[in-house]
This record gives C-alpha cells, structure tokens and sequence, in this order.
C-alpha cells in the first residue's frame, strides 16, 4: 500500500450541510409516527457527523487533512489581516522518510507516521491545528503566535523526536524531523507568499544537514 495514500471524504462543507437538510425534510414528510422520525433522524445526524469528521481528517494519523488546511489557513490569514494579529506557519518533514520505508518495511512507516503525529499533537497548543500536509510532510497554524515563540514548540518537537525510541519488529531506530517556520509580516500580502516562504525555509533545514528549524529569514 502507498505510505501516502490519504483515506478522506473529499465533500465541502456546505455540500454536506445541504444533504443533511434535505434529508431531514424527507424525512418528516413520511407517514410514520413522530417517534420513528426522530429516531432515524438522529442515526442520520450520527452518520452525518461521522461523515463530516472523516471530511476532514487524515485516516492515518488522525490529524487535519490537506483540504482542511487549505480553508483554514486561507480564513487565519485574513483573520489575522482584518484584525492585525500574528501569524505563524510551520512546515515540518521527517527526515529520509523513504530510507526507513525501504529498510524497515511501509507498516513501518505508517508506525513513524503515527506516533509523530502524536508527539506533535502534545507538543503544540491546543489552539494550534496540527495538519498531515501530505506524505511525511505536516503543517502547523499557529495562530496569535510571533516567530520566536513559533520557533519554541516546534524545537521542542524535534528534540522530543530525536529523543524518541521508535521500535519496530523488535529493532529500535531513530527519526529526525526538519521544521521551516514563518511569520506573517511586512511584505506577506497572500496567504500563498506566507507558506512559500515557511516551504522554503523548510528547504533551507533539509539542505543544511536536517533535523533543524529555519525560519524564513
């Protein structure tokens, strides 16, 4: 199986919500008594959450998707241009990820993936959302936050990482990440620009030796 096949529903929102609707209008127009209705109305309101959820999340880890990221990030860049607040982005990626695929098998990978994921989600706050970008790749918002103290969370990560014991079959190994990070500031007009440059200065930690945070300057 591919590492990075991603197990999502890729419906909008809004599609979602109008399915729902419409159903529950269908569903009052049956001519069965009232108890029954709300009884199948709320399996379907169950369904409808579980499909919602799953919209949006990666079936692998757990975390965000891409497609979640994509909304949310747009609506915190403008958010934080409406009412001048801080913005940060991380970009982070774990290193020579298809090396431990090819020596320790792709459940192996799915292992790594996993408990990353994990970690990440204890390291940053609950007010950041940690995303599964793609692949090995994740993304961090991390809203009402400068770059120094985007920088701190994510070095943590890496550390806590780097320190981790990862076993598998029986053999222990160890994984590093790299991390990029941005803020946005003057010169960052899109949310576009503000993850181009946390993408570059994840470039930039990958080519100078990896298991490092860069920012963008």
């Amino acid at each position: 199986m591919d590492e990075n096949l991603e197990i999502s529903f890729d419906i909008p929102d809004n599609v979602l919500d109008e399915i729902q609707h419409n159903i529950e209008e269908i569903i009052q127009s049956f001519p069965i008594p009232d108890d029954n209705k709300l009884d199948v109305i709320r399996k379907i309101n169950f369904m409808y959450s579980q499909t919602k959820y799953l919209s949006v999340t990666d079936g692998l880890t757990g975390l965000y998707n891409r497609r979640h990221f994509e909304s949310n990030f747009e609506r915190e860049f403008l958010r934080s241009e409406r009412y001048n607040g801080k913005l940060s982005l991380a970009m982070l990626d774990i290193d020579l990820f298809k090396k431990i695929n090819d020596t320790y098998g792709h459940g192996c990978g799915d292992y790594v993936l996993k408990e990353i994921a994990y970690l990440a989600l204890q390291t940053f706050r609950k007010t950041d959302m940690v995303f599964r970008y793609g692949g090995e790749e994740f993304a961090v918002i991390l809203t009402e936050t400068d770059i120094n103290n985007a920088i701190i969370p994510c070095e943590r990560l890496r550390k806590n990482i780097e320190m981790y014991p990862f076993i598998y079959g029986g053999e222990r190994f160890n994984v590093t990440i790299s991390a990029g990070v941005c803020e946005k500031g003057d010169g960052i007009t899109t949310a576009f620009e503000l993850f181009d440059r946390a993408d570059k200065a994840l470039y930039k930690a990958k080519a100078g030796g990896r298991n490092q945070v860069k920012t963008a300057v």
